[in-house]
């Protein structure tokens, strides 16, 4: 299988070239256009839950 697409590749410079430089330029693209937070938000993720306890008072 590895040995047909390195012969393949070899036979077709031109196309795999090409594919090459549009695969390239995609992620160029997609570097320069893809937002990025330059402070990420690290803090603590925190879930408050309100619940009755019988029998406390509600500074317990």
């Amino acid at each position: 299988m590895i040995h047909r697409i390195i012969e393949w590749s070899v036979r077709n410079r031109i196309t795999v070239l090409i594919l090459a430089a549009v695969l390239f330029g995609w992620g160029w693209h997609a570097v320069k256009t893809n937002p990025v937070d330059a402070i990420p938000d690290l803090s603590e993720n925190q879930v408050i839950v309100f619940t009755e306890w019988m029998g406390r008072g509600p500074s317990s």
